[in-house]
């Protein structure tokens, strides 16, 4: 399974804070960039061990892990329809009984996504109405999963590409079908032939291993502290709910199981509901310690 470099337009992207006193909390950014649709590693320093650090963005709470005595790291997804804009990043810790307290900026740039237009079969643009209930109960049951990760932290060190071809169809895309809108595409495609070895991205715990109506064979991975995978339209599932997996482990194999036209592996990422572009998770989490 290889790994991709953070080079090029992968490069991660330090986003440098404003200086803080000695005595105070330090944050800084690691991202490829600050768009809709991109992961921004935070790294918060303390002037001495904390008890507790708590960090919020986006109106919401971000999960947090302790790299050393000192050093704190949390995840922040800029969801695909976040406006460009300054939001404020915030953090709160505790040593004892001295509470710190520091704000930083998140400024999101504004990005432009692809815009596809196309003519298909009729009953590829609306599902039968037998299968509306289905379609309805599914959303419900993804909604109520990404709201419940694991607390802790699954993912050790680079996430790694879980097929070996290259991604076809962007992040963030917007379709046309017959005239119709559709929702942006939360994913990469990576055009597989049917029946090569999905891996997983990084390590972490089986939620969802089924037959999903949109994206046929489906396996869900908790990585912890709000990130997961969805891996889909996979000809086998090779795991099952309740399983733990490793970097690089055999979850299944491509095939072309739900509303699709042909074999590939459409691999979608979720960090604290966010939805962000994979592609992101090979470049800033490529090493244990980000750019400082």
């Amino acid at each position: 399974m290889r790994y991709v470099m953070a080079a090029g337009w992968f490069a991660a992207l330090l986003i440098a804070g404003t200086a803080s006193p000695a005595d105070s909390i330090a944050i800084t950014a690691n991202a490829r960039s600050m768009q809709p649709g991109e992961l921004v590693v935070v790294t918060i320093t303390v002037p001495e061990p904390a008890d507790s650090v708590r960090l919020q963005a986006f109106n919401r709470e971000v999960p947090v892990y302790r790299v050393d005595a000192g050093t704190w790291r949390g995840l922040v997804g800029i969801d695909l329809g976040v406006r460009p804009g300054t939001y404020a990043a915030s953090v709160n810790a505790r040593s004892g009984p001295r509470p710190l307290q520091a704000t930083y900026s998140l400024k999101v740039l504004p990005r432009s996504f692809p815009v596809r237009v196309l003519k298909v079969d009729p009953a590829f643009v609306n599902p039968p109405r037998e299968v509306e209930t289905r379609i309805a109960r599914e959303a419900a049951e993804l909604e109520q999963l990404w709201r419940q990760p694991s607390t802790e932290r699954l993912w050790r060190g680079p996430f790694v590409s879980p097929v070996s071809s290259t991604v076809a169809s962007r992040f963030g895309a917007r379709s046309v079908f017959n005239g119709q809108a559709r929702s942006p595409h939360s994913g990469a495609d990576f055009p597989s032939p049917s029946g090569a070895k999905v891996a997983a991205p990084n390590a972490g715990r089986v939620v969802l291993a089924r037959d999903l109506y949109f994206s046929g064979n489906t396996v869900i991975l908790d990585h912890g502290l709000g990130l997961f995978s969805l891996l889909a339209h996979l000809s086998v599932i090779g795991v099952s709910e309740g399983d733990s997996v490793a970097t690089g482990q055999e979850i299944g194999k491509v095939g072309a199981t739900g509303r699709v036209t042909g074999p590939h592996l459409h691999w979608a990422v979720r960090a604290g509901g966010a939805r962000v572009d994979p592609l992101a998770t090979l470049a800033v989490l490529d090493r244990e310690t980000p750019t400082r």
